[in-house]
């Protein structure tokens, strides 16, 4: 990819792009305020397997096919794919988060003259998912596929990390340990989510969508999700 498409890569991948990803932390706080985490260890196990369970064979491969549908300006696709990724938010939390990122996206994404038209298109189809806003940010700014999802994989994985450091809490050793495990394994994941067939993609996650479903009444916590 050209020096261009990767800075701008990097922008949206970036942990200061406004869209409110570091309110977030998906199930993760439950899991530290009930006990099943609390070491080190214990959050990479946790991140590692919602990772495999949900991003990887599932919010990756769904956006490399919007990023394909926002190329061919398929936006009939691209709508599509959206409610896809609506419907499989299974507790309230997820689909606000979601909705709620989208909705930032689109907010930045309408005062970014190089992306102002991806936010035209997406003006009136109701709830937008933030992985549509973005891949079509992605598209728009003129990077390839396979950088994209390998940002996307390590843009969650350091937000998770990060939860991780201050809910459990861990210190800042511990989540550079935790990224460097998490960030081997986004390679291969990427490289399958680029040919996994849509009737493969599997989205099970029951203990994620309990632990988010919990965290909704969850007294004390720093999250929202």
């Amino acid at each position: 990819m050209n020096p261009l498409a990767l800075v701008r890569l990097l922008q949206l991948a970036s942990p200061t792009l406004p869209v409110g990803a570091f309110s977030y932390s998906q199930g993760l706080e439950w899991q530290v305020d009930c006990g099943a985490i609390r070491t080190e260890a214990d959050a990479g196990d946790w991140i590692a397997a919602v990772f495999d369970a949900g991003i990887a064979s599932f919010e990756l491969p769904l956006l490399a096919e919007q990023m394909r549908a926002w190329t061919a300006d398929d936006v009939v696709a691209v709508i599509d794919l959206n409610d896809d990724y609506l419907g499989s938010r299974e507790a309230a939390e997820l689909r606000a988060e979601t909705v709620q990122m989208g909705y930032s996206s689109l907010q930045l994404l309408k005062a970014l003259p190089e992306c102002s038209a991806v936010a035209a298109r997406l003006a009136d189809i109701g709830d937008v998912a933030f992985p549509t806003a973005w891949s079509g940010a992605a598209v728009a700014l003129g990077v390839p596929i396979e950088p994209a999802l390998t940002a996307w994989a390590w843009a969650w994985a350091e937000n998770q990390v990060m939860a991780a450091i201050k809910a459990v809490p861990l210190g800042q050793t511990a989540g550079q340990r935790l990224l460097m495990s998490l960030g081997a394994m986004i390679p291969s994941r990427v490289a399958t989510a680029l040919v996994l067939p849509r009737e493969d993609w599997s989205n099970f996650a029951p203990g994620l969508a309990i632990a988010s479903c919990l965290h909704e009444t969850q007294y004390s916590r720093l999250f929202r999700s």
